[in-house]
């Protein structure tokens, strides 16, 4: 196994020391690095990954006694083999540093990208590992939801706007009172997704039941468009609500406590319910490119490793079994 540094990285946009390799390398290996980093990749996460992945090999580089000229092909290789993990993880990674070596290229600090003709590791997914709630248990779920109160009535239209649009629980806590409007004919949802993506996705007249009810009980219909629409509580047993937004984290937990005391798996999950939305409208028939656009995915191949009919089907079969 391939040794690696440890070394936390920084939150994103906090000046941390470059790699000695790229110190060494001169003025134009830092503008590279500076701008694939910080220009290129805006998604908090993505930046955050790649710089991970990109510190660990070029750390595992000076281990080896290597500049940033002379790494091979064959060392991309074998710092892979050796890094372990998943093919997910060791695909990141390649991707990482391929990125990163055509900006050096770019930029004429190396002759050529050493990490191009690498190959990823072959990663077949044909079902997603999140677990499906079922719709009686989510009707359970929502049913167990005491509405005496604001926090109730929260959490009560998170967790059906979670399971009535397929979202995922970052675009859920993106939500701000403008997100929330009229379109004329009917409540429309307007969520901000992953990579930039922006979507309206109508609101069935029982979520448009629970958000009024929340929003009418927050008091925040009054407030600015670009205001929270979900709202963080003082704390976890107050039924009192701040301006601040509710983050995806503690939508993570709201989902969680809310599972407990239902006496629902733990191992369910937001995600669950985005399964569970897909899943029910393809056995009803929908068309795969109708769901594909609810789910907000580019490709179709996507939208199916969330489609847990085939998982049905086999537990039926194996309940035949004589045995």
């Amino acid at each position: 196994m391939v040794k690696v540094s440890s070394a936390s990285v920084p939150a994103t946009g906090e000046a941390a020391p470059l790699p000695s390799l790229v110190e060494r390398a001169g003025g134009a290996a830092r503008f590279a690095w500076d701008e694939y980093f910080y220009a290129v990749h805006h998604n908090p996460h993505t930046q955050k990954a790649y710089l991970r992945a990109v510190r660990r090999f070029l750390d595992w580089c000076e281990g080896q006694g290597r500049e940033l000229p002379t790494i091979t092909p064959g060392q991309v290789g074998q710092y892979l083999v050796g890094l372990g993990g998943s093919p997910a993880k060791r695909n990141l990674a390649l991707s990482a540093l391929r990125g990163f070596f055509d900006r050096l290229v770019n930029r004429h600090v190396v002759v050529l990208n050493p990490a191009t003709s690498v190959k990823g590791v072959k990663d077949q997914v044909v079902e997603g590992k999140t677990p499906e709630i079922t719709v009686e248990q989510a009707r359970t779920l929502l049913a167990s939801v005491d509405t005496g109160h604001v926090v109730g009535l929260r959490d009560r239209a998170v967790l059906a706007t979670l399971a009535y649009t397929a979202c995922r629980a970052g675009a859920a806590a993106k939500l701000r009172l403008g997100d929330f409007q009229h379109d004329g004919s009917q409540s429309v949802l307007r969520f901000q997704e992953k990579g930039g993506k922006s979507r309206e996705i109508p609101v069935r007249h029982d979520l448009d039941g629970f958000i009024r009810a929340y929003v009418e009980a927050a008091g925040v219909g009054g407030q600015p468009k670009d205001s929270p629409l979900f709202r963080a509580a003082v704390n976890g047993t107050s039924r009192t609500l701040t301006g601040n937004p509710l983050t995806s984290k503690r939508i993570c937990e709201l989902v969680k406590r809310r599972l407990k005391d239902a006496g629902l798996p733990s191992r369910l999950s937001p995600h669950s319910f985005r399964v569970a939305a897909i899943t029910d409208l393809l056995t009803q028939g929908v068309p795969l490119e109708d769901v594909q656009y609810l789910a907000g995915h580019a490709e179709p191949r996507t939208t199916g490793l969330y489609d847990r009919r085939q998982k049905k089907v086999t537990r039926n079969i194996v309940e035949r079994i004589s045995i």
